[in-house]
């Protein structure tokens, strides 16, 4: 097999799984649960449509998901004032733990794997990537504001 975007991608993916995996475990966290939690960070209030939207889930995963976060005690669900039918989402201080967490996992990771980038190489790979990302390029959930 010849070197390709794919392989490299799994590799990769496959290594930030592995290194955020256990951190999260000992959270009581899966790596697809802490995305909720990302988005819930950065959009405190956000309703259950905007967040499925957002992190382009469907209704029923997103519904199972936060139940088990609210059961956890990582987000709470609140009675949306302005509407309610409908419920605003935020962050328990466990949860915002998560999100800080997180953010450390992610920086970690990502020094590492860039270590022997320079700034200006590192800069152009995440402007290339950016530019084959497919669909809207919108930011990701776990990015920092």
């Amino acid at each position: 097999m010849h070197p390709s975007l794919p392989h490299y991608i799994s590799i990769l993916r496959k290594d930030f799984t592995e290194y955020c995996g256990q951190k999260l475990s000992e959270q009581g966290l899966s790596q697809g649960l802490l995305y909720f939690i990302l988005y819930i960070g950065k959009h405190p209030g956000c309703s259950h449509g905007e967040l499925s939207r957002s992190l382009q889930m469907d209704a029923g995963h997103s519904t199972r998901s936060l139940t088990r976060l609210v059961e956890t005690g990582f987000i709470r669900r609140r009675p949306n004032p302005a509407d309610k039918r409908s419920c605003i989402l935020e962050l328990t201080d466990k949860g915002q733990k998560a999100f800080d967490l997180s953010h450390d996992l992610f920086d970690r990771w990502e020094a590492e794997v860039v270590r022997g980038l320079t700034q200006e190489e590192h800069s152009q790979l995440l402007a290339l990537l950016l530019k084959i990302l497919p669909g809207e390029r919108v930011e990701p959930p776990c990015m920092k504001s």
